[in-house]
C-alpha cells in the first residue's frame, strides 16, 4: 500500500481509461473524502454503489449504477438501476459491469492488514474482478473506522495507492418505538424459539423485536445488518457465545463500534455468503423478519416501488425468504403496520399493482395479529390477511376477496 498525497492520487487517476467504472462502498461506509477526490479528477465516470446515502456526486458526466437505490439516489435521472438480489450482485462485476477502479475506506493497519470496516457486502467480489483485469484499488485510510474481522480484511499489499484522511464514522440515531411497533415486536418475539437464528434490519420494528427478546437464550445471528439491537443482546448474554454474529455490514452507536473493533464475536462476510439461500438454510431455525410497503391477499409483497417508481430494490429480502423456509424449523416473516399514516391508507391491499419483491413468506404480522401464508389454503390465507388489516380496511378487503374468488 503506497501512501500518497491527494495531489499524487489525482495523477494516478489520470491514467485511467476514458469513462471508467468506479465501484465503492455504499450504506454507511462510503469513503466520502476519497469520492470527492475522484470526482474532481475524472471528467466523466460511472459510479457503482449499493444503497447510496447522503450527498453523492451529481453532475453531467457521472452516471450512478446500483442494484439498491438508497435515499441519496431516489428520483435522480442519472441513476441506472440493475434489478438483482444482493446475493448475486457481485456476479455483475465479472459480466456486464466490470470495474476499472475500486475505491474503499479502510481501518488502521493491524499486523500488516486493514479492514473494510462497517461495509463489506459487494466489495470482495468487486476487488476480485478488479484484480483479474488489472484495475486500480485505491483506499482512504480512516483511523476512526473499526477493524472488523471477516471477508473485509485485506493485506496492505493488495491496495495500490491510499490517502490518509480521517472522518467520523456515521452513527445510528435513536429510533423511538411507537405503540404499533411495540405491539408487533412483542408478537414477533413470541415466535422466535430459543436456539434459533435471527435476521432482521433496522428501524422501529426490529428495535422493538430485539428489545423484547431479553428473556431468550442461546440465539444466533445470521443477518445482513449488524445493529445496536444485536449488540445489546450479546451484552445481555442472550446470544450463543460459541457462535459469532455473521453479517455483511454494520450501523450502530460509537459504543457498538468500539465493541466490534477486532472482536472475534463479530464477522462481516461478503454478501454472496450472508445472503446465499443455501447458506441461510444451513442455519438452525432461522427467523427472518423484514418489512414492506404493501402486501396483498395473495401473499405477495412489495418492498421496492411506489407509483411504479423504484425507491429501493430487491436487496436481500428474497434471499432470506427462500433461505429461511429451507432452514430446519425456519420461518420468514413480513412485519408491517396495518396502516400507513402519511398516505392515510391500508398497507394491505386486495392485489398488488406494483412489482413483487418476494413471494410466499411464512407469515404476515401486523399490530392486529398474524396471518399464516405458507401452509395455508388460498381461502385461509386470504381470511387471515383480512383479519390482520386495519379495522377500517377489513370490509373492503373482504368484499374484494369474495369478488376475486378467493373465498369460494
Amino acid at each position: 500500500m503506497k501512501i500518497v498525497s491527494p495531489e499524487q492520487l489525482v495523477s494516478h487517476l489520470s491514467a485511467l481509461p476514458r469513462n471508467p467504472r468506479v465501484v465503492t462502498q455504499g450504506s454507511f461506509g462510503t469513503p466520502r473524502a476519497l469520492l470527492e477526490l475522484i470526482d474532481g479528477a475524472l471528467p466523466e465516470y460511472r459510479l457503482f454503489i449499493v444503497n447510496g446515502l447522503g450527498k453523492l456526486p451529481d453532475r453531467e458526466g457521472v452516471r450512478i449504477e446500483t442494484t439498491f437505490v438508497g435515499s441519496g439516489l431516489r428520483g435522480n435521472p442519472r441513476v441506472d438501476y440493475y434489478p438483482a438480489r444482493l446475493s448475486v450482485t457481485p456476479k455483475l462485476f465479472h459480466t456486464t459491469t466490470p470495474p476499472d477502479v475500486v475505491a474503499v475506506q479502510v481501518s488502521r493497519v493491524l499486523d500488516g492488514k486493514v479492514s473494510l470496516g462497517i461495509e463489506v457486502q459487494i466489495l470482495p467480489g468487486a476487488i476480485e474482478a478488479l484484480k483479474a483485469r488489472g484495475g486500480l484499488l485505491v483506499a482512504q485510510v480512516n483511523e476512526n473506522l473499526p477493524f472488523i474481522q471477516g471477508d473485509g480484511v485485506l493485506d496492505v499489499e493488495d491496495i495500490d495507492v491510499a490517502v490518509e484522511i480521517a472522518e467520523p464514522v456515521p452513527t445510528a440515531p435513536h429510533t423511538p418505538i411507537d405503540d404499533e411497533s411495540a405491539a408487533v415486536g412483542e408478537r414477533l418475539a413470541t415466535m422466535i424459539p430459543d436456539g434459533g437464528t435471527l435476521q432482521m434490519g433496522i428501524g422501529a420494528l426490529p428495535s422493538a423485536v430485539l428489545g423484547a427478546l431479553h428473556g431468550s437464550r442461546r440465539l444466533r445471528v445470521w443477518t445482513e445488518l449488524m445493529a445496536d439491537g444485536f449488540f445489546e443482546l450479546a451484552r445481555a448474554g442472550v446470544l450463543d457465545p460459541d457462535r459469532p454474529i455473521t453479517a455483511t455490514f454494520a450501523f450502530g452507536s460509537e459504543e457498538m463500534y468500539a465493541w466490534a473493533d477486532n472482536n472475534p464475536q463479530l464477522r462481516l462476510m461478503r454478501c454472496e455468503t450472508t445472503n446465499s439461500p443455501g447458506m441461510i438454510a444451513q442455519q438452525p431455525a432461522v427467523t427472518s423478519i423484514n418489512t414492506a410497503l404493501q402486501v396483498d391477499l395473495f401473499g405477495a409483497v412489495n418492498a421496492t416501488r411506489v407509483n411504479d417508481r423504484i425507491i429501493s430494490g430487491t436487496g436481500g429480502q428474497a434471499d432470506f425468504v427462500v433461505g429461511a423456509l429451507g432452514s430446519p424449523g425456519g420461518q420468514s416473516i413480513i412485519a408491517l403496520k396495518s396502516w400507513h399514516p402519511k398516505a392515510q391508507q391500508s398497507t394491505i391491499v386486495p392485489k398488488l399493482t406494483e412489482a413483487t419483491t418476494s413471494l410466499q413468506p411464512a407469515w404476515f404480522v401486523t399490530e392486529q395479529g398474524s396471518a399464516r401464508i405458507f401452509g395455508a389454503t388460498q381461502r385461509d390465507q386470504a381470511l387471515g390477511v383480512v383479519s390482520i388489516a386495519h379495522p377500517s380496511a377489513r370490509e373492503h378487503l373482504q368484499a374484494e376477496a369474495e369478488r376475486m374468488g378467493l373465498l369460494g
